[in-house]
């Protein structure tokens, strides 16, 4: 992959240019973060900078964590448990009608704003 593109973790300066989390002030809509703990190519860490940034600044944002899922959602009841979530977002801040959200019971979500807020 290197040879392809370049060393991308040690070019600091296309970094600042590309990576989300220096550019915060310019998102405008809610975002909706659903984050697999195991993602090796998205990692939980640069999720978890980029919620927490747009809750400082009071930009709205949902963040739900799934601690045993990788890249995308592949237990059945995590997906079925984010997709009702999505839809909750979507009625929240377009509009529309959405169907009574039930947590799944095998669902492992989890939401780590919470735990920083006062």
């Amino acid at each position: 992959m290197l040879r392809k593109i370049k060393d991308v973790d040690a070019d600091k300066a296309f970094n600042l240019k590309i990576f989300p989390s220096y550019h915060v002030d310019q998102i405008k809509a809610p975002l909706l973060i659903g984050q697999g703990a195991n993602d090796p190519c998205a990692k939980q860490a640069d999720a978890d900078q980029i919620a927490m940034s747009m809750q400082e600044k009071g930009i709205p944002l949902e963040y739900v964590l799934y601690p045993d899922e990788g890249h995308g959602f592949a237990r059945p009841n995590n997906r079925i448990d984010f997709n009702g979530r999505a839809e909750l977002f979507l009625v929240k801040h377009l509009g529309g009608r959405a169907e009574e959200f039930q947590k799944r019971p095998s669902s492992t979500a989890i939401f780590p704003l919470e735990k920083t807020q006062s």
